[in-house]
């Protein structure tokens, strides 16, 4: 297939050298910057076609990100990639010891649909910055989306260096595709494409970071800011229509404000989204009928007290919130990821964290309350890729901190410069010197151990 002719070309043009140049390196992020302004209006045109995201809702959540994520590379390349001295033992001695950041080689990077060009473009920057080549997988269900991604990549780069696989296809593509070695995978997306991407690495023993998901867990305790807590969690339960991998899948509440945060959380999404959601711009749709049969499927359970409503032609379905929910119910099964936010209450803290306890850790873990020690019990209790105390989602937007899962929601982080040390390979070298060559370490050893302990 074409692909495999590709990847020859780029193993080709890496192993001529170029890209070990960090002015290369900039050259390249500083095209693509430009690129992404210029096409900025397709861009949004094309999140438009295919979830109905505004304008806004594109450049905050995709465009935005993605810009500052390369503006932050561009700035700090020179220092990532410079080679690091460390400390030395006293048992080289003489000699110095550095570390190395290299790149892979030729790497895989897959992306989902549900953020089609920030979840294309964030690691692309970080393999870019590492002096890698690159193909580039975008998802079958984005199409529009991936068609803009193609013009880009194509009218900036040369395709050794980096290039869209087509065609887009779906699961035999992607199995086609993995057979090839590659010398990294970065994939976002499901749990089981995600152990499919694991084991077809696994035969090369190629690694990976892998983007997963989950049902991560949103808390409010008895003394949350019920006001802000409310105003928060829907903003970032609806964002995109819920298809969010960090978005808070479920709501755990302190028996004594369920009701109260309830009321507001309904006034919040009328304020948000109007009478009618389907009627305002702000609010998306969901991707494809399979995704919106799925979800309708939902509505079936508990007691609904705000939203239910849906309409197949526009693959519609409201914010909704489903109260008389338990852990046996099918939406608490699996990764909801759309508009809908079933409700769970709690009488203890204690409670919660034994339940988290025994569930697959998330990838994001959301808890309100104003007390500091109980934030921080929650923190210590608790396991996550990453969260929020007081708030929803914003973690995943700085490029200080990265982002990324543990256990079943993943493995490997970026953003930032984690992206850039996702893709790079730290080589740890010894330089040593030829001016003495101390003979304790050689044969025989007769009594030299006990030298050898006071030494170590």
């Amino acid at each position: 297939m074409e692909f495999k002719v590709i990847i020859e070309k780029q193993k080709c043009f890496y192993n001529q050298g170029k890209t070990l140049s960090i002015d290369f390196r900039i050259d390249m992020l500083k095209r693509l910057k430009n690129a992404i302004e210029i096409n900025e209006n397709i861009i949004c045109e094309a999140l438009w076609k295919d979830l109905k995201k505004s304008q806004f809702e594109s450049y905050e959540t995709e465009i935005g990100l993605v810009l500052e994520e390369l503006n932050l590379a561009i700035k700090k390349l020179k220092s990532w990639a410079k080679p690091k001295k460390k400390r030395t033992s006293i048992m080289h001695f003489i000699s110095s010891s550095y570390v190395y950041p290299e790149p892979y080689g030729v790497v895989l990077i897959m992306s989902p649909w549900n953020y089609p060009f920030q979840l294309t473009m964030a690691p692309l920057i970080g393999a870019i910055a590492a002096g890698n080549c690159s193909m580039i997988k975008p998802s079958a269900y984005s199409i529009n989306v991936t068609k803009v991604i193609e013009k880009i990549i194509t009218d900036t780069f040369e395709e050794k260096f980096v290039a869209v696989v087509e065609p887009y296809g779906g699961r035999e593509e992607i199995s086609q595709l993995l057979k090839e070695k590659y010398d990294y995978i970065f994939f976002t997306g499901s749990v089981p494409v995600g152990k499919i991407i694991m084991e077809n690495a696994s035969k090369y023993l190629t690694p990976i970071t892998l983007e997963l998901g989950g049902k991560s867990p949103c808390i409010v305790d008895y003394d949350a800011d019920l006001d802000i807590a409310a105003r928060r969690i829907v903003w970032g339960k609806f964002l995109n229509a819920g298809q969010t991998c960090v978005a808070p899948d479920y709501l755990l509440v302190h028996k004594d404000v369920k009701n109260s945060l309830l009321e507001k959380m309904k006034f919040v999404i009328k304020d948000f989204y109007g009478d009618n959601a389907m009627e305002s711009k702000d609010f998306p749709r969901i991707i494809t009928d399979k995704q919106y049969n799925r979800l309708v499927s939902y509505l079936d359970e508990g007691n609904i007290i705000c939203g239910g409503n849906f309409k197949k032609e526009e693959k519609f379905i409201s914010p909704t919130l489903i109260d008389n929910i338990d852990w046996d119910c099918k939406i608490m099964q699996d990764e909801i990821f759309g508009p809908i936010m079933p409700v769970l209450e709690f009488i203890s803290i204690e409670d919660v964290i034994n339940i988290l306890q025994d569930k697959p850790k998330p990838l994001a873990l959301y808890y309100f309350s104003k007390n500091k020690q109980s934030q921080e019990y929650v923190l210590n209790r608790t396991t996550s890729g990453g969260g929020c105390i007081n708030d929803t989602v914003i973690h995943v937007a700085s490029s200080h901190i990265t982002f990324g899962g543990v256990g079943e929601s993943g493995m490997g982080a970026y953003h930032g410069k984690g992206s850039f040390d996702v893709f790079t390979h730290y080589r740890s070298i010894v330089k040593k010197s030829n001016l003495i060559d101390i003979a304790f370490r050689y044969p025989p050893f007769k009594d030299k151990l006990k030298w050898l302990k006071k030494i170590m």
